[in-house]
Parts: C-alpha cells; structure tokens; sequence
C-alpha cells in the first residue's frame, strides 16, 4: 500500500500536522514521530470524521484522493493560536532532559488558501534530535522506518503517519478496537539494513518523491 496515489486534484488536499517546538528543550525526534502517528489516527476515528460528523467530508475527499501530510512547526503563541482550528493534539512527557512532544493534526484541506494562523508557520527544515530509541512500550501497533533515508524529522513523522493511517484502515476490527482502548499508541524503531530486508509487514509506505527523496521509495511499514 502506497502512501499516495495518481488521483489529480485542481488544489491538492492534505492534513496539516503541526509540531510544537521549544528552542531550550526541544522534544526527541522518535516521540515526536510516535505522536504525529498517534494524532493522525485518533482525528481519523474521532466521532467527528464519521459519517454525519461535521469532518466527515473533509476526510473522505481527502482519502479518496491521496494522503498527503505536510508538517510545520511552531513555538510560543503561534502554537497557542493554531489550537483554535478543528483538529487532534497529542502530546507526551519526553526522557529527562528532553522537552515534550506535541502535535496537533487538522482536519484534511485544500493547501490553499490555507488559515492564516497556519500559513504563516514554516514547513521545510523541522528537525528535533535524533536522541536515542523509543521508550513507549506494550504497543498494539509498531511502525518501523526503512535505514539511511536521510530525512528530515518533519518528513519523518509524516512517514510514520501514513504507515500508522494504512494501519488503521487496514487492520481488523477487533484489532482497531484494542487499539482504540490504548490511545492508540505507536512504537517507532529504526531496524538495521539486515532487519529491514528481512522483516515482511502488512503494511508499507511508498514515498512518491515529491519532496525530500528522489524517486518513489519504501520509507515506513507497520503492524500489529
């Protein structure tokens, strides 16, 4: 399963992530992917995206075009401001000496014209530190992120937002329902080269190069 698809749009749609930033104690990249992929999934199964819900349109026009994310940072009163907009926020305590992840996802739009509290927020160069394994445990889904991408922690929560969203879609509903019961959580690890080529899951994103890789490529994959 791929994480696009050919589907044109005259304006394309996508979920805005925003990740919350603090210069002083920035949060680790790994938490930061974990609930970028938990914030995608709860608006997803949020009552307001289902049928009859005031998102429910947003979010079918969106998917049935192609799941496109685009992530932006803010910090201070901008981060305030955008609470203001429909969507999810998650957010997590990180390790001792790192800072808090938080994310909120918003309901699926037009990139543009886009709400000016979300205009004005940067997209290309958010990174967070690359600053040791992931610390949530006793998962029901796991997402794992293909070695030497060389991308950015932006892109990199993205990614995982797709492989946890094709999860959720695709898993059964007995699973979802498990899911569901733990917050939907994510582990995110980062296999070797050997562990990667050797692993098979039921899910895998296909990057399709639009931005920071060249050319379609394998970027995340989940299961559960």
């Amino acid at each position: 399963m791929t994480s696009e698809d050919n589907t044109e749009q005259d304006v394309p749609w996508a979920m805005q992530l925003v990740v919350r930033r603090d210069r002083e104690r920035p949060a680790r990249e790994v938490d930061v992917a974990e609930v970028a992929a938990s914030a995608v999934v709860r608006l997803l199964d949020d009552p307001r995206s289902a049928p009859g819900g005031p998102w429910h349109e947003a979010v079918r026009t969106w998917r049935d075009a192609q799941i496109r994310k685009l992530v932006r940072r803010a910090d201070g009163k901008r981060w305030d401001d955008v609470q203001e907009l429909p969507g999810v926020t998650v957010s997590r305590e990180g390790p001792e000496g790192s800072g808090v992840a938080a994310v909120r996802a918003f309901v699926p739009a037009p990139v543009r014209p886009l709400p000016k509290a979300l205009h004005k927020l940067q997209v290309s160069g958010t990174q967070f530190p690359a600053d040791g394994r992931s610390r949530t445990e006793d998962v029901v889904v796991a997402v794992e992120v293909a070695p030497g991408l060389g991308i950015s922690s932006g892109k990199l929560a993205a990614q995982c937002g797709h492989a946890a969203q094709l999860a959720w879609e695709q898993m059964p509903d007995h699973v979802r329902e498990r899911w569901r019961a733990d917050g939907f959580r994510v582990r995110v690890v980062f296999p070797s080269a050997s562990e990667w080529a050797g692993a098979q899951r039921p899910v895998t994103v296909t990057d399709a190069g639009l931005t920071e890789l060249d050319g379609p490529t394998d970027t995340t994959r989940a299961w559960w």
